[in-house]
């Protein structure tokens, strides 16, 4: 099955993503505009600023991150693949191998993730005093969420999309 054959990501999801992703740039982007203002202006600042900046960049890249993995917006390497296009089976095979290593390398990173979630549930931020598990949180998400992405692509042999070879890299 051809990647153009793939029902498209879901636009309510995309938008969901898009305002979540916006949200996160918005309240950081204010919370550093208000302390440099604070601190430049009026020799004081937000103590908060900086975790709360911290805390909404980690969950902005993640969620940017998983919404690129089904629309293709990822990083490829199809210069290695160009040379198999006219191979089906080695591209075939190509394509089982890739999503093999995607789902086994999120496996390890929703592990990794997990147990920096599970050290995280004990502690907590200096300032804000949030559960620092929400920090890697958005790593175990993301990873789990390609992960799965990846599985069902393999499952359905689904071939790759070759279709930014323009951009070759």
């Amino acid at each position: 099955m051809q990647a153009s054959e793939t029902p498209p990501v879901p636009p309510k999801l995309v938008r969901l993503a898009n305002a979540a992703m916006a949200l996160c740039l918005a309240v950081m982007a204010s919370s550093v505009f208000v302390n440099v203002v604070l601190r430049y202006g009026f020799g004081s600042g937000v103590a908060a600023s900086e975790e709360l900046s911290r805390l909404l960049f980690v969950w902005m890249v993640f969620i940017g991150a998983t919404a690129a993995y089904p629309m293709g917006e990822h990083m490829a390497f199809t210069s290695l693949l160009l040379a198999l296009r006219d191979k089906p089976a080695m591209l075939t095979a190509m394509a089982v191998l890739i999503r093999v290593l995607v789902v086994l390398g999120c496996g390890f990173l929703a592990w990794g993730a997990w147990l920096q979630v599970v050290v995280g549930l004990g502690s907590h931020s200096v300032v804000l005093g949030y559960s620092s598990a929400l920090l890697p949180l958005p790593a175990f998400l993301c990873s789990a969420a390609i992960g799965l992405m990846a599985l069902w692509e393999l499952v359905r042999n689904q071939t790759l999309d070759l279709g930014h070879s323009v951009e070759m890299e």
